[in-house]
């Protein structure tokens, strides 16, 4: 073995350069085996890739930069057009050509921190997100030092290609560094953040999402491989999303009766149809708070979006309600409903 190779893992190992500790040992493991030392170049290469002796790794002692996300098997309902973009990105990590950097850009609770949890369990990588508060300081260039320790222990991290490194919110430290607003200390954090994007290893898959695009420094847009847009929903969409929402909860609702026909209506009284998070959580309310009646719930999402309109049979009828939805969200008779709306009863 060549001195230089002692020597360039002695230097990979002081500066904690993982890669190049790697790629070193990796040449030393082929000088071995090409010289017929197939036993030690075997036992190199398993030093370096099973038992991770000598480079520290994210595990249960990661530091308080990182917090380990926990993925569940539930699939995420998206439009058409966002999901063949979801399906592009998980097609472009495969091919594995260096695009590994994704910008997951919408209004709130449009799904954008869930297609990442979606993605990991997908391509079954852990999913480790930034904390932010641990990492904005408002000691001077403080927060530029903590940039560069979180790259510095991603770069260090055993196996690259089994995460998913997720800037949830992003927008903390990347904003427009000429935006008058911004304070000087952050700009500086904003061109560290630069640098270490260049320089992140291409088997780490990197998320960001941000619901501030259009204050988006353009130098960091530049830096990422793809922008998904996830301002995207249609009202039809919304509205086969909400179904699937009631349909997955009324399984834990075992009470609850199901009526399709009504609760589309009363969705499409929405104006604009909420996004997919608001949604999910209002039927979900609906559900926790009603009674052991089969359609409480229904009247009770009925209220929380037209209050104003509770009990107002004429509104109701308006709205396109039958008789007997009437009933359903007002609690009074068919009979009373039909004779003070002057309708059949049977409608």
């Amino acid at each position: 073995m060549k001195k230089k190779s002692i020597i360039n893992l002695i230097k990979y190992h002081a500066e904690k350069n993982e890669i190049g500790f790697r790629e070193e040992a990796n040449e030393i493991a082929k000088e071995f085996d090409s010289t017929g030392d197939y036993e030690l170049a075997e036992y190199i290469m398993a030093l370096l890739y099973d038992a991770n002796a000598f480079i520290p790794q994210l595990n249960d002692d990661y530091s308080s930069f990182f917090r380990k996300e926990t993925i569940n098997n539930s699939s995420l309902k998206l439009p058409e057009v966002i999901f063949q973009d979801f399906m592009g990105i998980v097609n472009a990590i495969g091919h594995n050509v260096g695009i590994h950097k994704f910008l997951f850009q919408g209004a709130p609770g449009t799904g954008k921190t869930e297609a990442a949890k979606q993605l990991a369990r997908i391509l079954k990588r852990d999913l480790f997100s930034i904390d932010f508060s641990t990492v904005i300081d408002s000691k001077l260039g403080q927060t530029q030092k903590n940039i560069t320790s979180l790259f510095n222990e991603l770069k260090n991290f055993n196996h690259p290609d089994s995460i998913i490194v997720l800037f949830d919110e992003i927008d903390a430290i990347a904003l427009d560094r000429t935006n008058n607003n911004d304070i000087r200390e952050m700009g500086r954090a904003t061109s560290t953040l630069l640098k270490e994007f260049d320089n992140l290893d291409e088997r780490i898959v990197l998320v960001a999402t941000t619901n501030l695009f259009k204050y988006f420094d353009k130098a960091i847009l530049r830096r990422f491989d793809a922008i998904i847009d996830f301002d995207r929903y249609t009202k039809e969409d919304l509205i086969e999303i909400s179904e699937s929402f009631l349909n997955h909860f009324l399984t834990k609702f075992k009470y609850a009766g199901k009526n399709i026909r009504l609760f589309k209506k009363i969705i499409n009284l929405m104006n604009p149809i909420l996004s997919p998070g608001e949604l999910k959580n209002v039927i979900k309310t609906s559900l926790a708070f009603s009674n052991d009646n089969e359609f409480d719930y229904l009247k009770k999402l009925y209220n929380s979006i037209c209050s104003n309109h509770t009990n107002d049979l004429k509104t109701l009828r308006l709205q396109g309600f039958t008789v007997r939805e009437i009933e359903i969200l007002t609690g009074i008779s068919k009979s009373q409903v039909a004779r003070e709306l002057k309708v059949d009863i049977d409608e």
